[in-house]
């Protein structure tokens, strides 16, 4: 029987729902283990989509991850006691140090004043805390643009009492969605070997992959920070899924609250959407058109695939999900249950939401899932 989340076993089988596939998360980590491994990069495994949801967590652990990264400290707490290393991702805020160094080994950093309060918060619970070092390398997120800054902030964190120089990282395809390339990434090695190397080289993201399988990665480069292709088998620069991967291992079910024949051409005076935009209609006819229990507060209806290919999502507002099913080979009454396939978006808001139901699939360590499930939506990148 699948395990269910308490909030589901509270009040019965709830809607909207989402079933998480623990064995084909499983498949993927040992999938992108034995990738990276191959050449020389280890991994830590990002959590933050899920919230540091500890059944997930351990997944990573028992198939091949030893670290562990959220972009939250409240995230990072859960995994207390757990056997890896922590990483907080996100740059440290001054107010939360002490936590930072309480619950996480390392922290990602751009600024010498959080590299202080660091270092303070170490001493007040004698402990010792290491640090990697970010370059902006053109995405224009975090990190340092200036080499001499990047050595003023190392030479502190050597000449403190509690901080250990423990790497140099960049970050990538997040902001302006810059690409990853040999050039850039020799660059950060470049700046590794000036802070005297030995040290780890987190050449970024699920992005990076497609360098990496293509050969481009310098060698050197020797840690790279996943989540979206452990979850959804997914690389990010070219958004194809890899194979031997699962990219179902997260659906989201809904329930239909209507069901009925309408118009597909709106009428009367069109005006602005939430964003200031005016939407456009076509006119189809009247179609079947579907109502669920979902909106925007739960998911992003742009980063989710409805499972039956015969559904399209016309649009939802932030409690109303509105489906055309005319199309479809099955009919969906009132009562009946749509899912829906999730990217990477779609799953953070239906981590986030309280109002969505969780169920576990059970996961044995040992079981070998055969069919992998990939879609290659491009096959070259370009």
């Amino acid at each position: 029987m699948p395990c269910v989340s308490p909030v589901s076993q509270e009040r019965g089988n709830l809607y909207p729902k989402l079933t998480i596939h623990l064995n084909k998360i499983a498949v993927n980590v040992r999938r992108m283990v034995q990738l990276c491994g191959a050449h020389g990069i280890e991994i830590t495994g990002v959590t933050k989509v899920f919230r540091g949801d500890p059944q997930i967590a351990r997944v990573y652990l028992e198939n091949g991850i030893s670290r562990l990264g959220d972009s939250r400290v409240a995230n990072l707490k859960k995994l207390d006691g757990m056997p890896c290393e922590r990483w907080l991702l996100r740059m440290p805020q001054l107010w939360e140090a002490d936590d930072a160094v309480r619950h996480s080994d390392v922290s990602l950093n751009s600024e010498l004043a959080a590299l202080q309060a660091l270092e303070q918060a170490c001493r007040r619970q004698s402990r010792r805390h290491k640090v990697v070092l970010m370059v902006d390398l053109g995405d224009l997120r975090e990190g340092w643009l200036d080499p001499s800054e990047l050595s003023a902030a190392a030479d502190y964190v050597r000449a403190s009492s509690h901080l250990d120089l423990y790497g140099i990282g960049t970050n990538l395809t997040c902001l302006s969605f810059v690409q990853p390339d040999t050039e850039k990434l020799t660059r950060l090695l470049d700046l590794s070997k000036r802070l005297g190397g030995g040290l780890y080289v987190s050449g970024g993201n699920s992005a990076t992959l497609d360098l990496m399988l293509r050969g481009g990665i310098p060698a050197g480069v020797n840690l790279l920070r996943l989540g979206e292709s452990l979850l959804f088998g997914r690389e990010r620069a070219c958004y194809r899924y890899l194979e031997g991967t699962y990219n179902d291992a997260f659906l989201l079910q809904a329930q239909v609250i209507e069901s009925k024949e309408k118009p597909s051409m709106p009428w009367g005076k069109i005006g602005k959407d939430s964003y200031g935009n005016r939407p456009v209609f076509t006119d189809k006819g009247v179609r079947r058109r579907v109502i669920c229990a979902l909106g925007r507060q739960d998911c992003d209806t742009e980063t989710m695939w409805p499972v039956d290919p015969g559904i399209s999502i016309i649009g939802a507002s932030s409690d109303h999900l509105v489906l055309d099913v005319t199309d479809s080979a099955r009919d969906y009454p009132v009562g009946a249950v749509v899912a829906f396939r999730l990217g990477y978006f779609s799953l953070m808001r239906a981590y986030t939401s309280d109002y969505v139901a969780r169920e576990y699939r059970p996961y044995k360590k040992t079981a070998h899932l055969s069919g992998f499930r990939t879609i290659s939506l491009i096959s070259a990148c370009f």
